[in-house]
């Protein structure tokens, strides 16, 4: 099967081979059965492209490059462009690591605690896939991360971008985080969205669950009726459990941001 991307003809895909965008997390530990590395750079996909329907991330995209385009004064969906900044900052690393991670590579990595995961989560992202031979797939992203480690990526598909749409952009948004130390890995991330105009309630918890769990109300709900809701749909299957922290915390801490979560947008005019 011939492979063509951007109009440029690749060599055949061979077992063993993996695209490589920052590679941050592809050399973050051992892979032996990694034989050969696709440099997703060398197609020079421009890191993040703003109309009015929307804003499309390429997957090549730096954290540093998407953080500064959200904290760039004057422009669109301040709102929107908070959440983004605060789900960047939300990685358990440098600086200097956020130079070169992308958010490609974040997404389908699909660490638990892997916070552009819960940025296009909360966003109503739609992550742009494309296979070996062609063909684009659209993937919402709370359907993208299937668990720890794991996407809907075929063999051999990658990650071309994600666009975030402008009404989700427009929303009422605010993000809540738990980590063990400042720098550390988030154990429990809340993000939350509010429908100005119909009063939609949509939160997403992530890095406490083996993926992202969403939970949505027409209207702005009380306190325990979004802790009760919570606790039942936080099954000890989608709870994580690790070396950072017992899954029962986890969902304690969980319940706890997303009703810090919902006050915050409750008070938001």
């Amino acid at each position: 099967m011939q492979e063509v991307i951007d109009g440029r003809i690749l060599v055949p895909w061979r077992p063993g081979d993996a695209w490589l965008a920052g590679g941050t997390s592809l050399f973050a530990e051992p892979r032996p059965g990694l034989r050969r590395l696709r440099d997703l750079g060398t197609f020079h996909w421009r890191p993040v492209t703003s109309a009015e329907d929307g804003i499309e991330v390429a997957a090549t995209c730096t954290v540093a490059e998407l953080l500064s385009f959200a904290e760039a004064p004057g422009g669109p969906w301040p709102a929107g462009r908070a959440l983004i900044a605060g789900c960047c900052r939300a990685f358990s690393s440098s600086f200097k690591v956020w130079n070169t991670a992308t958010v490609g590579g974040n997404l389908c990595a699909a660490l638990p605690a892997a916070p552009l995961v819960s940025l296009a989560v909360a966003l109503r992202a739609v992550c742009r896939t494309r296979g070996l031979d062609g063909r684009e797939r659209a993937v919402p992203a709370a359907d993208f991360v299937t668990g720890p480690g794991t996407t809907t990526l075929l063999p051999g598909e990658l990650l071309r971008s994600i666009t975030l749409p402008a009404d989700a952009l427009a929303e009422r948004s605010t993000v809540r985080r738990v980590s063990t130390h400042p720098w550390g890995r988030s154990v429990a991330l809340v993000t939350g969205t509010r429908d100005p105009s119909t009063g939609r309630l949509t939160l997403a918890v992530t890095a406490a669950t083996r993926r992202p769990v969403i939970i949505e109300f027409g209207r702005m709900p009380f306190a325990w009726e979004l802790r009760q809701a919570l606790l039942e749909m936080l099954t000890c299957d989608l709870l994580l459990e690790d070396s950072h922290g017992r899954a029962d915390w986890r969902r304690h801490l969980a319940v706890h941001l997303a009703v810090e979560t919902r006050d915050a947008l409750a008070e938001q005019r």
